[in-house]
C-alpha cells in the first residue's frame, strides 16, 4: 500500500463556473445589464468556497503482489486498486516503461509481459475530486515492480576445468579413486578394499588384482559480471548478452551438481553471492544480477572479495573489456590461483556508426594484442560472435585451461 502525493488544481467544473462568472460580469459592464450581477453572485460565492474546503481526500494505491518475478515473454498478473479515505471515486490508469506491455482486465487486474529482462515499475496514475467537485487531485506512484529474468538457452555450456576439488560430483577426471569409469588394473596392495578386487583377472594371474576407476568430482563456478558504465552504442547493447551468458553458465553448473556463485563488479560497489547448489540458488543469482533482492552481500573496492570466490573456484567472466579496473580484478583473481576465462561480449568496435575500414582494422589489432597480453598472465579471453552460441564460444578456450 503506497500513499499518492497529489497535486491539486481547479477542476473542469470550477473552470466552467469561472467562465460563466466572467462572461456575466463582462456583459453587465458592456451592455449595462446589471441584473446579470445577481446571476453571477451565487456562482462567485461557490468559487470563494474553495478556500473553505480544508479537508482533501488521501489516496492509497495497492499492488498485489507489490513485487513479481517472471521470465522473458512470460505473462503474470498484477492486481491494482486505488482507494480514497473519504470514499470519493478514484480514476486509476496504469502504465509501464517499454518494452513491457500491459493488458487491462476486469476488476483492476493487469497482465504484464516483457520481451527483455530487467526491472520494470508499474506506475499508477490516479485522479480524484475533492468535496464539492471544485478541485481535482492527480498523482503518479510506482505501486508495483516486475523483475523479468533473462531466459537462458536449454543447451549446456562447457565449463573450463582445472584440478577439481576433492568432492563427489559428475565431472570425470584423470585421477583414480571412487567412481564408475574404468581406469586400470593393478596388483592388490594391503589396505585395498575387497569389493574392488577383480576376481576374473585374479583367477587368471594367480594373485589378487584390483580395478582402478576414474573419480567424478564437482567444481565451484563463480560468474564475474562487468557492471561498469559503458559508452553509449554497441558497448551498452552488449550488456544484454552479459546477463544471458551469466544465466546460461550458472544454469549449466547447477545442472551438473556444481556449486555456483556470482560477483558483480562495477565502480566502488560490489554485489556478490556465495557459491551454493540447487534451483533456489539459480533464482538468487538472477536476483543478484538485477539487484532485485537483499539476499546478496555488498562490498567496497574494485576487486572481487575473497569470501566470494572459494579456493580452487573456476571464474567465468562476462565483459566488454573496456574498463581497466575490471581487467585488474581479473589479474588479481589469477594471482590467487583461480582459473580465469573471460567471454568478450563486445562484437566489433564500440564506436557507433559507419567508419573507415582502417579504424575497424586497427581496433581488431588492438583487441588481439589485449588478448595476447592477458593470456601471458594466465587470463584467457574468448570472443563471443553474434552468430555463435555461448557453448561454441567456450569451446575455443585453450586446452591447457581445460585439462583435468
Amino acid at each position: 500500500m503506497v500513499a499518492v502525493e497529489l497535486r491539486w488544481r481547479a477542476s473542469a467544473l470550477t473552470q466552467s463556473i469561472a467562465t460563466c462568472v466572467a462572461a456575466a460580469i463582462t456583459v453587465a459592464l458592456v451592455a449595462g445589464r446589471w441584473e446579470l450581477v445577481a446571476f453571477a453572485a451565487p456562482l462567485a460565492g461557490a468559487l470563494c468556497s474553495i478556500g473553505w474546503q480544508r479537508r482533501l481526500p488521501t489516496v492509497t494505491v495497492t499492488g498485489s503482489p507489490p513485487f513479481q518475478r517472471c521470465f522473458e515473454d512470460e505473462q503474470v498478473s498484477v492486481g491494482m486498486t486505488a482507494v480514497a479515505d473519504d470514499g470519493a471515486a478514484v480514476t486509476l490508469d496504469c502504465t509501464a516503461p517499454a518494452p513491457m506491455v500491459l493488458t487491462h482486465r476486469p476488476a483492476g487486474e493487469l497482465t504484464v509481459q516483457s520481451s527483455r529482462w530487467g526491472r520494470y515499475p508499474v506506475r499508477a496514475g490516479v485522479r480524484v475530486c475533492g468535496r464539492g467537485g471544485l478541485v481535482t487531485g492527480t498523482g503518479t506512484v510506482d505501486a508495483a515492480e516486475v523483475c523479468v529474468f533473462p531466459l537462458a538457452p536449454a543447451q549446456s555450456t562447457a565449463i573450463p576445468r582445472t584440478d577439481l576439488l576433492d568432492r563427489l560430483g559428475t565431472h570425470l577426471t584423470r585421477h583414480t579413486g571412487p567412481g564408475v569409469e574404468f581406469a586400470d588394473i593393478r596388483p592388490y596392495v594391503p589396505g585395498d578394499q575387497l569389493r574392488i578386487v577383480n576376481w576374473p583377472v585374479s583367477a587368471r594371474r594367480g594373485t589378487l588384482h584390483i580395478t582402478e576407476r576414474l573419480t567424478d568430482r564437482a567444481a565451484d563456478v563463480v560468474v564475474l559480471v562487468d557492471t561498469y558504465p559503458q559508452p553509449p552504442g554497441p558497448a551498452t547493447a552488449a550488456t544484454e548478452r552479459t546477463a544471458r551468458g551469466a544465466a546460461q553458465v550458472v544454469q549449466s553448473a547447477l545442472r551438473y551438481g556444481d556449486r555456483a556463485g556470482l560477483v558483480a563488479l562495477g565502480g566502488r560497489s560490489t554485489r556478490w553471492l556465495g557459491a551454493d547448489i540447487g534451483r533456489r540458488q539459480f533464482y538468487r543469482i538472477l536476483d543478484t544480477v538485477l539487484g532485485a533482492d537483499d539476499t546478496f552481500e555488498k562490498a567496497t573496492g574494485t576487486l572481487a572479495p575473497r569470501a566470494a570466490v572459494p579456493t580452487g573456484a573456476i571464474v567465468v567472466a562476462f565483459s566488454t573489456m573496456l574498463d581497466t579496473e575490471f581487467a585488474l580484478a581479473l589479474i588479481d583473481l589469477r594471482k590467487r590461483g583461480h582459473p580465469v576465462v573471460v567471454v568478450d561480449v563486445l562484437e566489433g568496435s564500440p564506436v557507433e556508426g559507419e567508419h573507415d575500414p582502417l579504424v575497424h582494422r586497427m581496433w581488431a589489432m588492438q583487441r588481439s594484442f589485449m588478448y595476447r597480453d592477458m593470456a601471458t598472465v594466465g587470463v584467457d579471453i574468448v570472443a563471443w560472435p553474434g552468430d555463435a552460441t555461448l557453448d561454441q564460444a567456450m569451446a575455443l578456450v585453450p586446452a591447457r585451461r581445460r585439462r583435468l
